[in-house]
């Protein structure tokens, strides 16, 4: 292994060593839970290699983001958003958090989803500080809290802080692995938790109830047609069509007892030039018509439209130029979601496979983390 090689690897293996886990992931192998203590090392970091501001911001009680900037020698901003927490370790094979170096790849949890990028960047900058040289742009590098789950509060933080600070960033790339492919699109998403009333009877009597887990049946079935016919449509781009899932059902008090009560969760996936409030309302209209019984609307989440860019953008363009890849879309969601309107330009990019990403061995290619290194580099105007 070169030494350019190893020194990558060392950094995406320090930070896998350090837990991370989401709250909500939390179990009993998570060890430190949340993201703080990799947001302190981060800062400690930073400012080690010369950020010229350094600040920890508090999302959630003792969840901070974490800002590092970096000064550059232009008027250009650019800012690269990787989350720091992690998806749950209960499942995972082996220690975790050993950040193992074997094989061409590290190991554990969070190496390619998505300490990956941060360690890259960290190596870059560590190198640069080394070289006496500083980005051409103006950089922030931001480690924002809960991606993984909790509704992306990191990436509504950080955009909060930097309006605030009259902060409009001409390039923002999104830290995801995509295998250094610019992603310049992925679906947004909305969801309602729907509860079905019914009417409890002796179930030895179930004439004299209403059986809520059955019309919850007949909803569900109907919520599956509409998803099927949402498929026929012809996709306004690549990013493909709207999907709509079922992902939860609760109901039943007993064995004998026909349940008064049955409560579903439903996902809607937005696709690109679909508006999620018009899409939650048709989305009720078709939950009243279609349910036998009658419903509340227990939460309606509206959530974030879809994230598209087109694949001829400046910087999508750029970056497939110098990973030698193309330009792609995804099927998966990030913190993008969060970022419509905030930059002249927007892309979600960094190494490694979303396939070796939550899996019970997790891993990311050193091959993938030098592209990386080398994109970075060209991004930042580090080049020889």
């Amino acid at each position: 292994m070169s030494t350019r090689s190893e020194h990558l690897a060392s950094w995406v293996s320090r930070l896998v060593q350090i837990p991370s886990v989401n709250p909500l992931h939390a179990g009993p192998r998570a060890g430190e839970v949340g993201e703080a203590r990799l947001a302190r090392s981060l800062a400690q970091w930073f400012a080690d290699m010369g950020a010229d501001s350094v600040e920890l911001v508090d999302v959630v009680e003792g969840r901070p983001n974490v800002y590092g900037i970096w000064e550059g020698t232009s008027d250009r901003w650019v800012v690269l958003d990787v989350h720091t927490d992690t998806v749950t370790v209960e499942h995972c094979t082996g220690d975790p958090f050993d950040g193992r170096i074997a094989d061409g790849r590290v190991y554990g949890r969070g190496a390619v989803d998505t300490k990956a990028s941060l360690g890259v960047m960290l190596a870059v900058l560590e190198r640069a500080r080394g070289e006496g040289r500083r980005p051409v742009p103006n950089l922030v590098v931001v480690g924002s809290i809960s991606e993984e789950a909790g509704g992306l509060l990191g990436a509504r933080g950080f955009r909060e802080w930097a309006e605030r600070r009259g902060l409009r960033p001409d390039e923002v790339i999104v830290a995801e692995p995509t295998m250094c492919e610019p992603i310049h699109g992925h679906k947004g998403g909305a969801s309602l938790e729907i509860e079905v009333k019914g009417l409890a009877s002796h179930s030895a009597n179930p004439h004299l109830g209403q059986n809520a887990i059955t019309g919850a049946a007949a909803l569900v079935l109907a919520l599956d047609a509409e998803n099927r016919r949402l498929q026929t449509l012809t996709p306004a781009t690549e990013v493909g069509n709207g999907t709509l899932t079922v992902t939860l059902v609760r109901g039943g008090t007993g064995g004998n007892v026909v349940p008064d009560s049955c409560t579903i969760t439903v996902g809607r996936r937005i696709a690109p030039g679909e508006n999620n409030a018009e899409v939650v309302s048709q989305l009720k209209e078709l939950v009243e018509r279609e349910c036998p019984l009658p419903v509340e609307f227990v939460r309606t989440h509206v959530g974030a439209p879809a994230f598209y860019r087109s694949p001829d953008s400046e910087l999508v363009r750029r970056l497939a130029g110098w990973a030698g890849t193309q330009p792609a879309v995804a099927a998966y969601g990030t913190n993008a979601l969060r970022y419509e309107g905030f930059a002249d330009e927007m892309v979600v990019f960094g190494p490694g496979s979303i396939d070796n990403a939550h899996t019970a061995v997790e891993y990311v290619e050193i091959a993938q983390l030098e592209l990386c290194a080398d994109v970075f580099t060209e991004w930042l105007g580090l080049g020889s």
